[in-house]
């Protein structure tokens, strides 16, 4: 008899929808802080002052749910992953203060969302002569996964300090590879060579 499904440790934490009560997170988040037993018809009350448009209903089950305690509800690796390699200034404003709480809550997490930002400034404004900078820096910090991401850079220096610089790649090469052996899958077992090189002529 097959054993009954149990939740993992790794499950992902549930996904929300945005809701009318999200902009009013950090008030709430401050009036449990300071009054934890305070009542929900309270706090009802001030972010109706504040222009909340919502229901008692919906209020209840954010606040059921732990939404408004950000150790309740932790984002998966996945999604701050996300959050990191975003610029922040295209974060909605709840996604970006809850980025730069969880950034703020660890040393380690706040040095690699510096060092992705500088890395994201030298990939997107071609400055590859930094590179030995950006690569000396990390080298002194605590951060093991970034010394590994590093070792990857070091293994290609010159390729990837080209790629860093130059405005050429090899990106329409690698598209007509790969545009190719679509073709190629596509007509496994059903003809032959010169159909396939008609086929890629004509695409």
């Amino acid at each position: 008899m097959p054993e009954p499904n149990r939740r993992s440790p790794r499950t992902r934490p549930p996904q929300y929808r945005r809701t009318p009560v999200d902009p009013y997170r950090d008030h709430l988040r401050r009036r449990l802080a300071d009054e934890p037993g305070v009542a929900v018809t309270r706090l009802l009350a001030e972010i109706r002052e504040q222009g909340y448009p919502g229901s008692a209903t919906l209020l209840v089950r954010y606040l059921t749910q732990g939404r408004a305690d950000p150790a309740h509800t932790p984002p998966s690796p996945r999604r701050l992953v996300a959050w990191l390699m975003s610029r922040p200034e295209d974060l909605p404003d709840h996604r970006r203060r809850h980025r730069n709480d969880r950034v703020a809550c660890c040393p380690q997490m706040t040095v690699l969302a510096v060092r992705i930002g500088a890395f994201a400034t030298l990939l997107t404004g071609r400055r590859g002569e930094t590179l030995d900078a950006w690569i000396t820096t990390v080298r002194d910090d605590d951060l093991p996964a970034l010394h590994a991401f590093v070792a990857g850079l070091e293994n290609d220096h010159d390729a990837v300090v080209a790629g860093l610089t130059l405005p050429s790649s090899n990106g329409p090469m690698e598209g007509a590879n790969t545009k190719t052996k679509l073709i190629k899958r596509q007509m496994y077992g059903r003809a032959g060579f010169s159909l396939l090189r008609q086929r890629i002529l004509l695409s």
